[in-house]
């Protein structure tokens, strides 16, 4: 069975309410502006019960790849090391010390492949949800004002004042139109998305922050899309 997501959290707003169009409208383009952007740089915050994971890197939105440490929080080293993934494979380097950011340049060897798991795995619903935040057209604005598309507040996020909106649905996950909640900036720009993984108590957090996005280079095995 597939991870059911489900919105979490308030925004400390007085929301929620009908998007304006402005606001749709804005919604509608957030994850075309990642895909513009080519790439972004990415801290992934994934729950589980036994301690949680942390994956700070970057996706490349054209590809569809990512790259990334990861570090357990609450958890020993065991889950540690590089993580590269595409929307069908993971490829994982463990490293008993892992530095705080991925190197630009990959090991070419050491690496470990498996299937992306679609269903059963916090860690690869995050995965799979970060790839899906960018998109090679914008999204329909007039189909987002239809299916409960919501602003729920505004807040500011490092400097940045943004309005909190729940609105299309992720990629490939039927039924969850309207329950992830994205912080787009006034020009449209995704600062953060949160969702719920149906098997956890916590949400999965996605943060993109102001670190240059450096491109990803493929390690032996991963072909990202073209």
């Amino acid at each position: 069975m597939a991870a059911v997501l489900i919105a979490v959290g308030g925004s400390g707003s007085s929301g929620p309410r009908a998007l304006t169009a402005d606001e749709v409208n804005r919604l509608a383009i957030t994850r075309f502006r990642n895909y513009q952007a080519r790439g972004r740089t990415v801290t992934i915050t994934v729950p589980g019960t036994a301690g949680g994971l942390t994956v700070t890197g970057a996706v490349d939105y054209r590809g569809k790849v990512g790259y990334g440490v990861v570090h357990g929080t609450g958890r020993g080293t065991s889950s540690d090391g590089l993580i590269q993934w595409t929307a069908g494979s993971v490829f994982v380097h463990p490293m008993a010390h892992a530095p705080d950011r991925a190197p630009a340049s990959p090991p070419r060897s050491g690496w470990y492949g498996r299937r992306l798991q679609s269903a059963g795995s916090a860690l690869d619903s995050a995965l799979a949800i970060a790839l899906g935040l960018g998109l090679d057209r914008p999204d329909n604005a007039q189909l987002l004002a239809q299916n409960g598309a919501s602003w729920w507040g505004r807040e500011e996020i490092d400097g940045h004042r943004v309005d909190v909106m729940t609105g299309p649905s992720v990629p490939g996950r039927s039924g969850t139109a309207g329950t992830v909640r994205y912080w787009v900036g006034p020009d449209g720009t995704m600062y953060r998305v949160r969702v719920s993984v149906g098997s956890e108590p916590q949400p999965v957090v996605i943060g993109f922050d102001a670190r240059a996005y450096v491109p990803i280079v493929p390690v032996p095995g991963v072909t990202p899309a073209r």
